[in-house]
């Protein structure tokens, strides 16, 4: 006999939340020790954030695996000599296991900038397109800001998705528990996805 529908429902949103505070807590520690500077690639940034993560306690008392650069697996793909390298990879992965079931989390991570809207395209087109697609499946979009404001980077997205003809899926403020800076954008077929900002203009260049 399976699990109830609502408790393995109310299981995963639980899952979900914990995932959010620990790249949160990896985001305020990585502040508190200047661990990051804003010269540095999207996938650095990850990298260390992914070790604030590891060394967390909370992790561990909440028996979570993660993982970096995890690779994606591709239904109906040819197996074949260095197939494997063909694979996309999602910037980070949280899973547990419980009553035989894994949950998974996912989180795609993007650099922005205020004026630089060749990032902001490819925060849409690489990011919120790869959701919307089904390339990456059950998780979010974090945004790196490494210059200029959250609000004025958000607003570029937006001007971008109306030139797309997309304005119903613009990204609006929510309210989150977790983290202040957090917006969510609605798209067809009642799909949405949440976008966490973290603000990173007060480190170093280099």
């Amino acid at each position: 006999m399976g699990l109830d529908k609502g408790i393995v429902n109310s299981f995963k949103r639980g899952f979900e939340n914990k995932c959010l505070r620990l790249i949160t807590d990896s985001y305020s520690t990585a502040l508190e020790d200047n661990a990051i500077k804003r010269n540095w690639d999207e996938n650095d940034i990850t990298a260390q954030l992914h070790q604030h993560i590891k060394d967390n306690p909370l992790r561990l008392e909440w028996n979570i695996y993660s993982n970096v650069e995890e690779p994606l697996p591709k239904k109906g793909m040819k197996k074949e000599k260095g197939f494997a390298a063909k694979l996309s990879r999602i910037d980070l992965k949280f899973s547990v296991i419980t009553s035989n079931l894994e949950y998974v989390y996912h989180m795609e991570a993007k650099n922005l900038k205020e004026n630089d809207s060749a990032l902001k395209r490819r925060y849409i087109n690489t990011g919120i397109n790869n959701f919307l697609s089904g390339k990456y499946q059950e998780g979010c979009l974090l945004g790196y800001v490494l210059e200029g404001a959250i609000d004025k980077s958000i607003n570029g997205i937006n001007k971008l998705l109306k030139k797309d003809k997309r304005t119903s899926e613009f990204l609006s403020k929510e309210e989150n528990s977790v983290h202040g800076d957090c917006y969510r954008s609605n798209h067809p077929n009642d799909f949405s996805i949440q976008h966490f900002m973290f603000d990173f203009t007060s480190l170093k260049s280099a």
